[in-house]
């Protein structure tokens, strides 16, 4: 075999490497015969998603006037409207993003059809090229300018032969940078269809918890009958009792800490628990905060609070197994509202446990096995707590124990509190 030859083999043997026996992409997209291109209805989709950003920043300002009312009854009732409306808007923007992710799907698809033509062409262009090198290599470059009558035509049939191979080069780099083009367009594919079916579910829970909210909404008013002085006295009763359950958690929680070896805790340091929401905003921190000195009978935050509007997505903040969900309402009105309300508590594998308070809807089972950034259940506004948010704990795992405290309904759970900011 000529010098050529091996330079063609080894060509041959590229090609074997960089072009793969073909690439299927999934689900075929469906015409829907409208005029608009994809890209248009991508764009009026994000249109809608900025009205409905806009609405959200006026319902804001409305809850802060809402906040200044002086009536308590009034104030409460303008909070659970705020929440009614905050959902609507949030179940209308998980329609929008739904559609809008189809639309950027079928677009991605459109994209990676159009890169399998062009890597179905530049095989074709590839296969010509080996065929018409293949056809030129059976005489060595002195049998070539002998066959012609001239120098000048013995030259340009070699400069030929090194340009149909310098062509091959170029096309197999394009080939392989297609097929690296195809690759990126069906991760981010699979990212899209992942983004879309979380929205779906979110979409699904919002739904319930929007209902949910109305029929407490209408509870609520059928037992107020809109007395502000009756109202006033049931909260000022809920405050009695909820300050006599902290005292039972507070005298457990001092006795635990008596024995605490801190050093069996992990090292605190950035990480190695991460954030349960998107987007973290704390509207207070761990430990003789000046709202907890003044609203808390034992003087002290447990965790921290993180703000999110109703029906906000909650994430494990890392690998563990669910220990816990329990709830501490005896009932949807306020002054039947107990501790944590809807609760979800997951044992981590580093002997930290973290606790998820004040939830609307927990969608994990006792016993299950969660991963970091898992979808655990959504923010609300149960338990002793006057507006949505998310209370956040953590707990040295072997000292969290449960305990029956009147008048909160099941179980409350107890611990050695450590500040999450130690970890996040």
């Amino acid at each position: 075999m000529n010098r050529i030859s091996y330079r063609f083999f080894g060509f041959f043997v590229l090609l074997a490497l960089v072009v793969p026996g073909g690439f299927v992409v999934a689900e075929e997209h469906e015409q829907s015969g409208e005029v608009q291109s994809l890209q248009q209805l991508i764009e009026a989709r994000g249109d809608e998603l900025r009205v409905i950003q806009e609405e959200r920043e006026a319902l804001a300002e409305e809850l802060e006037e809402v906040n200044q009312t002086q009536s308590v009854l009034k104030r409460d009732i303008g909070r659970i409207n705020y929440s009614i409306n905050q959902l609507d808007l949030s179940v209308r923007s998980n329609k929008v993003i739904v559609e809008k992710l189809g639309f950027e799907i079928d677009s991605l698809q459109d994209d990676i059809r159009s890169v399998e033509v062009r890597v179905e062409d530049r095989r074709e262009t590839i296969g010509h090229l080996f065929q018409k090198l293949y056809e030129r290599d059976h005489d060595s470059f002195l049998v070539i300018f002998l066959r012609h009558r001239t120098l000048a035509e013995g030259v340009g049939a070699v400069q030929s032969i090194v340009s149909l191979n310098s062509d091959l080069t170029v096309s197999i780099g394009e080939l392989k940078d297609f097929q690296t083009e195809l690759v990126r367009q069906a991760a981010y594919v699979t990212q899209k269809r992942g983004d879309r079916e979380e929205e779906r579910q979110n979409l699904q829970y919002r739904q319930e918890i929007s209902a949910d909210q109305r029929r407490a909404k209408q509870s609520f008013l059928a037992q107020t009958k809109v007395e502000e002085r009756e109202y006033e006295r049931q909260i000022a009763a809920l405050d009695r009792e909820q300050a006599e359950i902290s005292s039972v958690i507070e005298g457990i929680e001092d006795q635990l800490r008596a024995s605490f070896d801190p050093t069996l805790v992990p090292i605190p340091r950035a990480g190695v628990i991460g954030y349960p929401v998107k987007s973290p905003r704390i509207t207070q921190r761990y430990g003789r905060t000046a709202f907890a000195q003044k609203t808390y009978k034992s003087k002290s935050h447990t965790g921290i609070d993180l703000a999110v509007g109703l029906g906000t997505p909650l994430y494990s903040a890392e690998d563990g197994v669910v220990r816990a969900v329990g709830n501490n309402d005896k009932g949807t009105s306020r002054w039947r509202r107990y501790q944590y309300g809807k609760y979800a508590l997951i044992d981590h594998d580093n002997s930290l446990t973290t606790l998820y308070a004040h939830t609307s809807r927990i969608i994990v089972s006792v016993g299950e096995r969660v991963t970091r950034g898992q979808l655990i259940g959504y923010s609300g506004n149960t338990g002793y707590s006057t507006g949505p948010h998310l209370h956040f704990g953590v707990y040295w795992t072997p000292s969290v124990q449960f305990k029956k405290i009147p008048p909160a309904a099941g179980l409350v759970p107890i611990g050695i509190t450590i500040d999450p900011a130690d970890y996040l």
